[in-house]
């Protein structure tokens, strides 16, 4: 299916120049117009969502694309797609939800059946099938998430790579110098999801700029699972006074019940921080200071950026959301002889 990529290009004129040749937006030559009516012709471009959007028809619709997957935090998961969902709502969108595991079909599906005026893509990979898609489609689309090869795409998301140094300068500034890491399940990022090594490699580069001696492990989300991922990091780091969890709830309440267990105390015995954490922080035993992952940032500028597009081409970027840090009072600084209270 020709794309009005393939239009700009056959025609040698700019994707905007086809945009605007289509929709009598603007005055252009009438020969330029011309070549782009030629080359939709010769092409047999069939108008989609984005052309019909620029002819001044819309449907008010969005396609949400937001697959499941084995490894899915399904309460994180659909914070975003109800973020989605009530941010379109106020610009009188409504959202078409594809969950589907294998999404890229259901993205031509939509698209060529002039279902939708853009799309929103959210759970995005590194490597993620859908770029290519979304490049060939040629329609209105936001990602949420950055994928490795965002050339030419509008992007926005929480800069997980601040937020991993903003932890690390909260902890460095109360006097911890030995750091660990608890991320997500490996599968998480074995399937290539583009936020937690983003966060963790920003971790890794903060506390290598502060001198910081860290260590990283991924636990499974069961209690087994985490006590035997905070052995490891005892093991590697026996003077280690803080951790930083940026996992799933549930390995953050596996983590403080592990703890409380063997006698270490929060913020006296070891420091905690919840980075990056979709949920409340205050209702954990003892509260803990948190750098918040909140849907609402990035998804409601997601549905503005691809209303934006529905308008007409804007510039490809990539927006940052800046963390923010609340304290709840488990940063102290590190106890007087670290090591001395009991680990196991």
């Amino acid at each position: 299916m020709a794309s009005i990529h393939d239009v700009a290009r056959v025609a040698g004129v700019s994707i905007s120049t086809v945009s605007y040749a289509l929709s009598g937006k603007r005055s252009i030559a009438a020969s330029t117009r011309v070549r782009v009516l030629d080359a939709v012709e010769s092409l047999g471009y069939r108008p989609n969502a984005g052309a019909r959007m620029l002819a001044g028809t819309r449907t008010n619709i969005f396609a949400l694309t937001a697959p499941f997957h084995a490894d899915t935090y399904a309460p994180a998961h659909m914070a975003f797609v109800l973020a989605v969902a009530q941010a379109a709502r106020e610009h009188d969108y409504d959202v078409l939800l594809l969950t589907q595991d294998e999404a890229t079909s259901g993205l031509r599906r939509v698209a060529s059946s002039s279902l939708v005026d853009g799309i929103i893509v959210l759970d995005v990979a590194g490597d993620d099938d859908r770029v290519a898609v979304i490049r060939e489609l040629g329609v209105p689309a936001t990602f949420i998430g950055i994928p490795r090869d965002a050339a030419g795409l509008v992007c926005v998301d929480l800069d997980f790579e601040a937020a991993a140094a903003l932890a690390v300068e909260k902890l460095v500034a109360a006097g911890h110098r030995s750091i660990g890491l608890i991320g997500h399940s490996p599968g998480v990022y074995a399937r290539g999801s583009n936020f937690p090594p983003r966060f963790r490699d920003g971790f890794f580069a903060a506390a290598a700029a502060h001198g910081v001696e860290t260590a990283f492990v991924m636990p499974e989300r069961d209690g087994p699972s985490v006590r035997i991922a905070l052995d490891a990091l005892f093991a590697e780091r026996p003077d280690m006074t803080a951790l930083v969890l940026h996992a799933e709830e549930s390995i953050h309440t596996a983590v403080l019940d592990v703890l409380r267990e063997r006698g270490l105390r929060v913020p006296r015995d070891l420091s905690v921080l919840a980075a990056c954490a979709s949920f409340e922080t205050d209702h954990f035993e003892p509260p803990l200071d948190t750098i918040p992952l909140v849907a609402a940032d990035s998804c409601w500028r997601a549905v503005t950026l691809a209303i934006e597009q529905v308008s007409g081409p804007i510039e490809p970027r990539i927006e940052l959301v800046p963390p923010r840090f609340y304290e709840r009072g488990s940063i102290a600084p590190p106890p007087d002889r670290p090591g001395a209270s009991p680990r196991s």
